[in-house]
């Protein structure tokens, strides 16, 4: 790793002056219909994991080529690059150091799939670089975070695509139809749930010195410097406040998205939390496997929920977002969608106030659609085409954040949406992001 600082390295480079399956036809990509400027040529930061998956997405498409991948692991690097040279024929470029790889000006887009504390430095250095960007939800690991990079994006003419794919799943846009259409009547509650029953307690492991090929220092950035501990690294990280929210900030943005989205929604008036290691008190993890919160907007609410190690949601289903009216309830997830009912007697007969609505499946691969949709925007060079954009990302991000500051205050807390703060000075002193190491928050 590079001892210098963020903002001096890249003054002295020339950045100063810039798991899915294959299918079969990706080696018969039709390149030949193309011309050579509507080739795109990805690079990867953070190989693991959902970056993978992503860029896998979009190597289905016609005329996109991997050229180059970044990882701070170099096991993780052979291996994929290993992967990449049996589906294409092609080996790419291999970093350990993601700005080296943004130096490399034959490439035209990014994908950023590294862990939360990251997204922030990644998308900002990346967009300077003149590279698009796809990065994975949470938008960021704070809301302070999340502003930066909407700047940056709306600063700049490259497309931002956030990874909260079910936007581009069907039975959400026709579940979001139906709740705009207005048949559910007054809308009173919406909840959003994900029980996750294969999430396992995190054991205890002792601090070690970090594998072979892993630039450890780097894996850290602006996080807070500790000893290595395996619970902290691959995929786990999640569970840890130093780089990432929990399921709050995981599966929350998800749901939280279509369920701003379908209401017209963008911040809540207040927010309650409450929850804890209730199911695993004693396990390494640090966030909570169980929390509530509400969310207050306008002649609603919204209510989060989260829990490990049991399947028994809220309508029989682990995932989730219920809208509740008083006509009757949609229910959608990644099954698809349905309308419960309410009923009413009518001259001393029972009658349904909406028709029922069967459970609805959806078609095809959301994740799949997600990548299409990003790349023609980019042939297009339409931001208003993007299906997830930096402001939708930055919204589900920032409600699910709230989520957690009120959780880790214990207090109701009460939002500013002209200033932008909370009204409570422990709470707003948690929007901030703290960074380490001699790493700085990106200026734009």
């Amino acid at each position: 790793m590079s001892k210098l600082p963020r903002r001096k390295f890249l003054q002295q480079t020339t950045l100063a002056t810039a798991g899915l399956s294959l299918s079969g036809s990706l080696l018969a990509n039709p390149v030949s219909i193309f011309g050579a400027n509507d080739r795109l040529n990805f690079g990867l930061i953070g190989c693991n994991g959902m970056g993978w998956s992503n860029m896998q997405a979009h190597l289905k498409l016609p005329n996109v080529t991997c050229i180059a991948l970044a990882d701070v692991d170099q096991r993780v690097l052979d291996r994929r690059a290993g992967e990449l040279k049996k589906m294409t024929g092609k080996a790419p470029k291999l970093y350990t150091d993601y700005r080296k790889m943004l130096e490399n000006k034959d490439i035209d887009v990014v994908i950023i799939g590294t862990p939360d504390h990251w997204h922030c430095l990644n998308m900002v250095d990346a967009l300077q670089a003149g590279k698009h960007v796809y990065v994975e939800k949470p938008l960021a690991n704070s809301i302070e975070e999340c502003n930066v990079m909407l700047k940056a994006a709306n600063a700049s003419e490259k497309l931002v695509q956030v990874g909260q794919w079910q936007r581009s799943g069907q039975q959400y846009d026709e579940a979001i139809k139906y709740v705009q259409s207005g048949k559910l009547g007054q809308i009173r509650l919406v909840k959003c749930w994900a029980y996750q029953g294969w999430m396992n307690p995190v054991p205890e492991k002792p601090n070690t010195t970090p594998p072979p090929g892993v630039d450890y220092a780097m894996w850290l950035g602006p996080a807070p410097k500790r000893p290595f501990n395996e619970n902290r690294f691959h995929f786990n990280f999640r569970w840890f406040w130093d780089y990432a929210g929990g399921l709050m900030t995981d599966w929350g943005v998800h749901e939280l998205d279509i369920a701003l989205f379908a209401m017209g929604a963008k911040a809540p008036k207040s927010i309650l939390a409450s929850g804890g290691k209730l199911a695993y008190p004693d396990d390494a993890s640090e966030t909570p496997d169980t929390l509530q919160t509400v969310y207050e907007f306008d002649n609603y609410n919204l209510l989060w929920e989260h829990a490990t190690g049991i399947d028994g949601g809220p309508y029989g289903r682990t995932e989730g977002i219920a809208f509740i009216g008083n006509n009757g309830t949609l229910i959608v997830n990644r099954g698809g969608w349905e309308v419960l009912p309410e009923g009413e007697r009518v001259e001393g007969e029972w009658k349904n106030k909406i028709d029922r609505v069967e459970l609805t499946k959806p078609e095809g691969n959301a994740l799949d659609k997600h990548a299409k949709n990003f790349v023609t925007a980019i042939r297009n060079n339409d931001k208003s085409a993007l299906a997830c954009g930096v402001e939708t990302g930055s919204v589900a991000a920032i409600t699910a954040h709230m989520g957690n500051i009120a959780y880790k205050t214990g207090k109701k807390i009460y939002w500013d949406a002209t200033s932008g703060s909370f009204k409570d000075s422990e709470a707003d002193a948690l929007v901030s992001a703290r960074y380490h190491n001699g790493w700085e928050l990106p200026k734009v």
